[in-house]
């Protein structure tokens, strides 16, 4: 919106006369406007909404600072929740002792190394970086990281007490530590995919992402695991937490022991073995599962075809921005579309070519001619979006020259231009009559009919009275000049040769105010353009101002589509190659495509745009959606029993860790993005990672248990019985 209004005079939703922001004599047009035409339209108690070439830029780097407190509360909300869950049972009289604050610090210091060392990587190798990853990929990598130190502490407080402090972290890394390669490894597959997006923005992003996953992932199988045994030993050693000096004593050091040593579960653990996995054990409520996460799928496939692709303005800009006000009023008042130009490359000019009646509309033009075609799609605007007949710099030409327009190709006696009667120096200003007798009176029309071949300028006149009429100022005589409204029409760089490099035709779309609209026009625009240039064997092209930021969504869907098959099949592959398991990887990936699906499902109904964001969003989905599948998945395999026993053992070793060591933790962060000052935060963060965050909750906790109990894999642990038991016999999975 904002450059086609300030090009065609910057005017006002109420029609109030700006100028454009470079004609300010080096002012800002954005506070020449606000601090001087402002005030003076509010004096006359008239409404004024302005723009200029600038304005989107300076509002957007006002709002990369706008929510920098949320995202930092944001930030910080997670930490506190890190510290508090890491932490065993609190209690007023060990807290000090149990608690973790001094852990999770450390390990969000992995998260933020992790993202330098990733910036820093691809700024060396000169990539740059972008305001959404500056934003976002903190956020992203400290969700997925936070999800890996309370899977790998948990899995440590699981451990008999008895045994050493390495033994306890020995089982531990065995029992989740192929369970977070596989997710760890998933992700950073699934935005590496994520780098061959043909969208700039979604391929660097996806860049700096899988480096950022990759290095946090090394951190914390290393770094954090020791840091985890530092911090084991300072709590058994009684020493207070953030101030490891200093040592008590206290007699309730042992409560938290159970019988045999271990440690009793806690309540979260309880529920979900004894009332969580029991319930989900019942086939009625395995059927109505089933039935309802399938319609839910079903429903969301349908409601997908309702995404639209585009990008709001309003909805990247601070709620407070003045360029809100003026979106609005052009989408309600504006009555004009934006200009488009078709331009038309290698016109051969010459007297032996035909491509002059191709293009024009006048009298002997050819029926099908461009100038016609582009009338005749004006008449059906609904379709076209071709608001008026083009304005033809070569038909005004063709009668500028002709010698009934006696006004207007006009030459002195020594063959040089001659103005028309009412223009200088024909015509002085001082004087009481103009072309009676003065310097003009002995000027000559440029051509007789006889000079002529059909009423068509040879190659020698067309190409010697051509710049004259761009020359040409337009006045009561001759109102055919084209100097000012063709001035920018015609390449005259190597005309000479008979050939004009490129020349444009303009005319204007319908007045666009949806996403829609503007995505609609660009297609109809280009089709149009390729099936005249086909027709006319000539290279043929439109162009209006917005089609660079619109041309993206052309091929969004496919882009999106192939981009989240390629992540999902990747993540599977991956899963295949760890666990070797076509079984558990096809339901993996079965379960990944619902959410992904799902998600789509919710963003028809939020109304949420297909757009570089969203399709960053879509594509992280799949490595975030991991997280809740596969540590169940990889507990239910390595488990002993039927599949109802191992149902339950699962859901009582990692359901609580996947509940509140991923969900709880993503759901504190996002929740204080819907406090945000930007409505792109809040649509695109907000509410999509909030939909994710609950749509993987549901899916890996109430949909995937129920699928393992009816379809799981048979036990890993099954067979290396069998191996003790017969040696001799080889079995493979």
């Amino acid at each position: 919106f904002q450059h086609y209004t300030s090009a065609d005079n910057c005017r006002s939703a109420f029609k109030a006369p700006l100028e454009p922001s470079t004609a300010l004599g080096g002012f800002s047009g954005n506070n020449y406007s606000e601090n001087e035409l402002l005030p003076m339209a509010q004096s006359q108690n008239l409404t004024l909404s302005f723009s200029s070439e600038s304005s989107i830029e300076e509002e957007l780097k006002r709002e990369s600072t706008a929510d920098a407190i949320t995202i930092v509360i944001s930030y910080l909300v997670m930490f506190a929740y890190i510290s508090l869950t890491l932490g065993d049972t609190p209690r007023l009289s060990t807290f000090y002792v149990s608690s973790k604050v001094l852990l999770g610090l450390t390990g969000v210091v992995l998260v933020m190394l992790s993202v330098l060392g990733s910036v820093g990587f691809f700024s060396a190798i000169g990539v740059k970086s972008t305001l959404i990853i500056m934003e976002v990929i903190p956020f992203l990598v400290l969700a997925v990281g936070v999800d890996n130190m309370c899977i790998l502490v948990h899995a440590v407080k699981r451990q008999p007490l008895e045994l050493p402090i390495e033994g306890r972290i020995s089982n531990a890394l065995v029992e989740v530590g192929p369970s977070i390669t596989l997710a760890s490894l998933s992700e950073v597959l699934a935005f590496a995919v994520g780098s061959f997006i043909p969208m700039p923005a979604c391929r660097v992003f996806s860049m700096f992402a899988a480096l950022a996953v990759l290095l946090d992932f090394l951190l914390q199988v290393t770094a954090f695991v020791a840091l985890i045994v530092f911090d084991f030993l300072r709590a058994e050693d009684r020493r207070v937490d953030c101030f490891p000096c200093l040592k008590i004593s206290s007699p309730n050091a042992d409560s938290d022991k159970g019988i045999g040593g271990v440690r009793r579960p806690g309540l979260l653990a309880r529920y979900m073995k004894e009332v969580h996995a029991p319930i989900l054990g019942i086939w009625v409520v395995k059927i109505v599962v089933i039935a309802i996460f399938a319609a839910i799928t079903v429903a969301s496939i349908a409601l997908a075809t309702r995404v639209e692709p585009g990008l709001e303005q309003q909805i990247v800009l601070p709620r407070d921005s003045y360029l809100q006000g003026y979106f609005k009023n052009v989408s309600e008042y504006l009555r004009i579309g934006p200009p488009l130009y078709f331009v038309v490359k290698n016109y051969n000019y010459s007297s032996e070519s035909n491509q002059t009646n191709q293009l024009c509309s006048i009298s002997q033009c050819d029926s099908n001619s461009l100038l016609n075609e582009i009338a005749r799609e004006s008449l059906r605007p609904e379709s076209s979006h071709i608001a008026k007949p083009a304005a033809s710099w070569l038909d005004d030409f063709l009668v500028w020259v002709s010698p009934e327009a006696f006004g207007c190709c006009r030459k002195f006696t020594n063959a040089t231009y001659c103005p028309p009667d009412d223009q200088t120096p024909c015509c002085s200003s001082g004087s009481g009559s103009c072309g009676l007798g003065g310097l003009c009176k002995d000027c000559t029309t440029c051509f007789r009919h006889a000079d002529l071949n059909n009423d068509r300028p040879s190659t020698m006149q067309f190409k010697e009275k051509l710049p004259w009429f761009l020359n040409a100022l337009p006045s009561a005589d001759c109102a055919k000049g084209g100097h000012g409204a063709y001035t920018g029409s015609v390449e005259l760089q190597g005309y000479e040769n008979g050939v004009i490099q490129a020349s444009s035709f303009r005319t204007y779309h319908t007045p666009l105010n949806k996403q829609r609209d503007f995505v609609d026009s660009l297609r109809a625009a280009r089709e149009f353009s390729s099936r005249v240039s086909k027709s006319l064997k000539m290279e043929i092209f439109p162009y209006s101002v917005f089609y660079m930021f619109f041309e993206q969504y052309l091929d969004i869907w496919r882009t999106a589509l192939i981009n989240l098959a390629i992540a999902i099949g990747a993540v599977s592959l991956v899963c295949f190659v760890i666990t070797w398991s076509l079984w558990s990887s096809g339901i993996i990936m079965l379960v990944l495509a619902m959410i992904v699906i799902d998600l789509l499902g919710v963003m028809a109904i939020l109304d949420i745009q297909l757009n570089a964001v969203s399709v960053v969003n879509l594509v992280m989905s799949v490595g975030i959606a991991v997280e809740f599948c596969v540590h169940i998945t990889h507990a239910f395999t390595v488990s002993i029993g039927d599949r109802e026993q191992r149902v339950k053992e699962a859901l009582g070793t990692m359901g609580a860790s996947v509940f509140s060591g991923i969900t709880l933790t993503k759901l504190v962060g996002v929740i204080v993005l819907c406090f945000s000052r930007t409505e792109v935060f809040v649509v695109y963060y907000f509410q999509m990672y909030l939909a994710l965050v609950l749509l993987g909750f549901l899916h890996g906790l109430v949909f995937l248990p129920v699928v393992l109990s009816i379809f799981g894999p048979p036990s890993r642990c099954k067979l290396v019985e069998k191996q003790e038991d017969r040696p001799s016999v080889s079995l493979r999975p």
